[in-house]
């Protein structure tokens, strides 16, 4: 009997110590993937953010231009479009945060529960060889008073049930913290993975018809415009130079001969 309990005090102190070693990786592990998440979702709204600007940008540039008809169509829809990808990528960092990071913050809560039940199972152990030494002290001080053997052995009785009741709901306990443990980093990954397969898959459809959009820009057509524009731009430009060549040149004769008339007319006689 005596041996038994002994060995049954030390398969628990080391099953205690086998979990709470399971619950200290856990803790550690899940809280790093928590962290790195948590700035990647982060991230990802950041350039969620970045694409709005762009998309503005462009759409700001685009109802500016009243030239080049073709590239104004052009850029309102590739906008349009940027905006689209910014909705889903919304709905991707939202989908982060519920499906993911929420996750894996909850095992802070879930760690610090499980550390609790084994600490009170470690509790119930020492007040098992408490008895114990109680008991023992008892036979060793008054071995011919009954009643006080029988009173610390009904005690020790009660606290060796409650041992072996403590040691049953930890192994439960302990099977139930790894089965969620494994279910839930499979779920995690897995719903990481179809987030980001989701979001991708529609980045690409809408990343094609944006290209499709811009592709579909004439510089030919939209250059016809400018054509005449430019033309008389630069026929008035020759003119006022043409004009101005002439001017200088009138000029300059004009002086020629006012300077020739201020010749001395002796000096035509030599």
């Amino acid at each position: 009997m005596m041996s038994s309990n002994r060995a049954q005090n030390m398969a628990c102190e080391q099953q205690a110590k086998f979990i709470q070693e399971r619950i200290s990786t856990v803790e550690k592990h899940f809280a790093d993937l928590c962290a790195v998440f948590a700035e990647y979702t982060r991230k990802n709204a950041s350039v969620r953010n970045k694409n709005d600007d762009l998309a503005q940008s462009l759409q700001n540039y685009a109802q500016s231009e009243n030239v080049n008809k073709s590239l104004k169509n052009g850029l309102l829809e590739f906008s349009q479009t940027l905006s689209f990808v910014s909705d889903y990528r919304d709905a991707k960092v939202k989908r982060l945060e519920k499906k993911v990071v929420e996750e894996l913050s909850a095992y802070d809560g879930i760690c610090k529960h499980a550390k609790e039940t084994v600490k009170n199972s470690l509790s119930v152990r020492d007040r098992e060889l408490a008895r114990r030494k109680q008991l023992d002290r008892v036979r060793e001080r008054n071995p011919h008073n009954r009643q006080q053997i029988s009173i610390a052995e009904s005690e020790l009785l009660k606290a060796t049930a409650d041992l072996s009741r403590t040691v049953r709901s930890l192994e439960e306990q302990t099977d139930m913290f790894e089965k969620k443990k494994l279910h839930d980093i499979k779920s995690i990954i897995l719903n990481y993975t179809i987030i980001e397969l989701s979001f991708h898959a529609k980045a690409v459809e809408l990343f094609t018809k944006a290209y499709q959009q811009v592709s579909e820009v004439d510089e030919e057509e939209d250059m016809e415009p400018l054509i005449p524009l430019t033309r008389q731009e630069v026929h008035h430009m020759s003119f006022e130079g043409a004009a101005n060549i002439g001017k200088t040149i009138k000029g300059s004769y004009t002086e020629e001969e006012e300077s020739s008339s201020s010749i001395p007319s002796q000096w035509f006689f030599c």
